[in-house]
């Protein structure tokens, strides 16, 4: 038995659009996995977990949040941002200092040793693109080098809607 097209259990047609949209979303996650995973840890560093990263990284761009901002901004359980952030101060990546306005609350700040380690792991991060850049097309190089600014809005975009509010 087939069915008619104004059947509720057949899917809507997805527009060709869309389909494009949704190759580029899955080469964007295929990218950020592959870059990611080649480029987590800098060499003659210990490794950071992903969640130290995380924080770390929003830290850095946000400094002064309390544990339980960080924890409502990136989604994490309050125990595992608790978790991260004592092991970034133990990695003296990360200082706590008493709020300003409530010395009840605990403030987050990158120390000098956070920074360079931004720095190693956006190297560590870059470094497979560059190198993979160099054997690409001019004109795939030139394409994708105009794509930044709106890859930039668009990463942006997804954050900020996503709750985290950086």
């Amino acid at each position: 038995m087939t069915q008619d097209s104004t059947s509720p259990s057949r899917p809507e047609p997805v527009p060709s659009r869309s389909r494009g949209w949704d190759e580029t979303a899955l080469v964007l996650r295929e990218l950020a996995w592959t870059v990611h995973r080649r480029g987590m840890h800098p060499p003659g560093s210990p490794s950071l977990p992903v969640t130290e990263i995380a924080v770390l990284t929003l830290v850095r761009e946000r400094p002064g949040l309390s544990v339980g901002e960080v924890s409502r901004r990136l989604d994490l359980q309050q125990s595992n941002a608790s978790a991260a952030v004592r092991a970034l101060v133990g990695r003296a990546l990360v200082r706590r200092e008493p709020g300003a306005v409530d010395r009840r609350v605990t403030r987050l700040f990158p120390t000098e040793a956070a920074e360079a380690e931004h720095v190693a792991l956006a190297e560590n991060w870059a470094g497979p693109v560059r190198e993979a850049l160099r054997g690409l097309e001019p004109e795939h190089v030139a394409a994708i080098a105009a794509a930044t600014e709106a890859l930039r809005v668009l990463e942006e975009r997804i954050r900020t809607d996503g709750g985290e509010q950086v």
